[in-house]
């Protein structure tokens, strides 16, 4: 965030009306960028494979994984087709933009993500979704592995009547 702030106030200071800046801004704008990218693919990039991967339980894992795939896909298709558009009408407001993205999804993170050191996957639901004190009003008290063995139990005790 910090990044993208410094690179939006840079373009907001010495941005000219024809859309250039000089050959030392340009260069600093440059390093920074690769810095933010490097940064970012040290932190937050790989939470897109790796949240999926510890939250999902292993009954909707595959369904959670397609989503988040699809999504992540979804959304770079997004960004990448309307930055240039973006950064042509917004010019350095573009960077306030995504530090303003960036501080949401600190925030997401910070009180919506569970956490998840020491819990088996298994237990996933019961001791980490369902204790959420925000996400267990989406969980169901009904589980249905306990639902299954009640109905094996009752066809094998009505076939061993039969």
């Amino acid at each position: 965030m910090r990044m993208q702030g410094i690179i939006g106030i840079i373009l907001l200071v010495n941005l000219k009306p024809t859309g250039s800046i000089g050959q030392t801004d340009a260069v600093i704008v440059v390093l920074l960028v690769c810095l933010f990218v490097m940064c970012f693919a040290w932190s937050w990039g790989p939470l897109g494979w790796l949240i999926p991967s510890e939250t999902f339980p292993l009954e909707t894992r595959t369904a959670g994984f397609s989503f988040a795939v699809s999504a992540n896909m979804l959304f770079t298709f997004i960004v990448a087709q309307s930055f240039l558009s973006m950064l042509c009408k917004m010019q350095a407001g573009i960077f306030f933009f995504f530090a303003a993205w960036i501080l949401v999804a600190g925030v997401f993170a910070l009180y919506l993500m569970p956490e998840t050191k020491g819990v088996p996957v298994d237990d996933m639901v019961e001791r980490v979704w369902k204790q959420h004190w925000f996400w267990k009003s989406y969980m169901t008290e009904d589980d249905p592995d306990e639902d299954l063995k009640q109905r094996k139990l009752e066809m094998a005790a009505s076939t061993s009547r039969s």
